[in-house]
């Protein structure tokens, strides 16, 4: 039977912080923290970077290098195991296309204790999804109604024409967040939060670039790659 046809689909939202701003404040989100484009990973261009800096989102195409790493990493945490904070907001991505979202949910998720959220779809959203299992806040965000509305009104705001919801889009969002003084890698179509070794909030943003250097110099080749940081409002 084909997958496809059973996953439910949204339009894939875009990576310009203009329109996830906009997105995250219709959600009840204040906006002492707000997205900011990255626009290169030496130094002088991180240095653009508001501070404090408290998670990344990094857009990437999809392809068979990325696949077999997966794999190879997946297999990697089974047998030797990880440190896994149990104050990870981890879920898993059953949306087709709902990578944008979910990258959101993930980078907002960690991120409680630091940005405001006022009364609405956000702050309900995390609390009723508190203690659910990674596989029950996938599905909880799959039958929601009101984020996939939402989530269709921004994906039209975008610069670029939106493909239709039955396209596969081959990009894909994953956020980077901090918790615990680990840096934490969290992509809805793996089979867990991938740590990445020790962190600390001043060094953040240059411990994550590095994280996206990795996926980058793996298919040299790929230009499209965009990265967005969630920071302190200018």
């Amino acid at each position: 039977e084909n997958m496809a046809e059973k996953q439910p689909r949204w339009l894939p939202l875009e990576a310009n912080p203009d329109v996830m701003n906009k997105y995250v404040a219709n959600l009840g989100m204040g906006m002492s923290f707000q997205f900011h484009d990255v626009f290169g990973l030496d130094p002088d261009l991180l240095g653009m970077v508001p501070t404090p800096c408290i998670a990344l989102l990094l857009l990437f195409p999809v392809n068979q290098k990325f696949e077999q790493h997966k794999e190879e990493e997946d297999a990697r945490i089974k047998s030797q195991g990880q440190v896994l904070s149990p104050a990870v907001y981890y879920m898993k991505q059953t949306v087709g296309n709902a990578c944008g979202t979910v990258g959101l949910l993930h980078a907002l998720g960690n991120c409680t204790d630091r940005i405001t959220l006022t009364d609405g779809y956000l702050k309900t959203f995390f609390d009723k999804t508190k203690e659910m299992t990674p596989e029950e806040r996938g599905k909880y965000l799959e039958e929601d109604e009101d984020i996939s509305e939402a989530h269709e009104a921004s994906a039209q705001e975008g610069d670029t024409a939106p493909p239709s919801a039955e396209e596969d889009v081959n990009l894909h969002f994953i956020a980077l967040v901090q918790k615990d003084g680990h840096l934490y890698e969290l992509d809805g179509r793996k089979s867990f939060p991938i740590n990445h070794g020790p962190t600390a909030p001043d060094r953040f943003l240059q411990d994550a670039a590095k994280v996206c250097q990795d996926f980058m110099s793996r298919d040299p080749t790929e230009l499209h790659f965009t990265i967005v940081a969630l920071a302190a409002a200018q």
